[in-house]
């Protein structure tokens, strides 16, 4: 159960390092100056919504 749980936790961070990053270095340009984990929650939003957005679901 623990392995599981620390696996979750590494690909969720794995999978949303791409927004994640991306957003730190748009905040940054802006003027607001974050660190990833103070990101990560916004990171994680933005790619459960790139993902809901380009799947395709057929009923």
């Amino acid at each position: 159960m623990f392995t599981a749980l620390v696996v979750a936790v590494v690909v969720l961070l794995v999978a949303t390092f791409p927004s994640t990053w991306l957003l730190m270095l748009f905040l940054g340009n802006v003027g607001i100056h974050v660190s990833y984990f103070g990101v990560l929650p916004l990171g994680i939003l933005v790619s459960t919504l790139l993902g809901a957005s380009t799947s395709r679901v057929t009923h």
